[in-house]
């Protein structure tokens, strides 16, 4: 079985470039500590404060590894420690969602 984290985040809107560079750089450091950058996604039209980031795992165990790299990657502490000081992120709830592994990655099939 297959599992999403699907993280929500309350942004500072007026920090919304900051949270964007927050991102960017966790599109580095995810896949090298394991896991699987589904995407991170900033608001666009309606709620100016609501960010997503969705991160896939085999299972839990590859989740703990993840972790672990993690607390070892000196730009994935940097990130943390750039998000706590410059508090761009109000706050963060993550869900922890089971894969329907028919849906995903799913091409579009619209003819021109």
């Amino acid at each position: 079985m297959s599992i999403t984290c699907f993280i929500h985040y309350q942004i500072d809107p007026f920090q919304r470039s900051a949270f964007k560079c927050y991102a960017e750089a966790w599109g580095r450091v995810i896949p090298r500590c394991g896991g699987e950058l589904i995407g991170y996604f900033l608001p666009h039209e309606g709620s100016n404060d609501v960010a997503w980031g969705l991160i896939g795992f085999d299972d839990m165990a590859a989740y703990e590894r993840y972790r672990a790299a993690l607390k070892n990657d000196a730009e994935g502490r940097a990130n943390f420690e750039r998000a706590q000081s410059e508090r761009f992120i109000l706050r963060e709830e993550r869900t922890w969602l089971e894969d329907v592994h028919s849906t995903r990655n799913v091409a579009r099939q619209v003819t021109p």
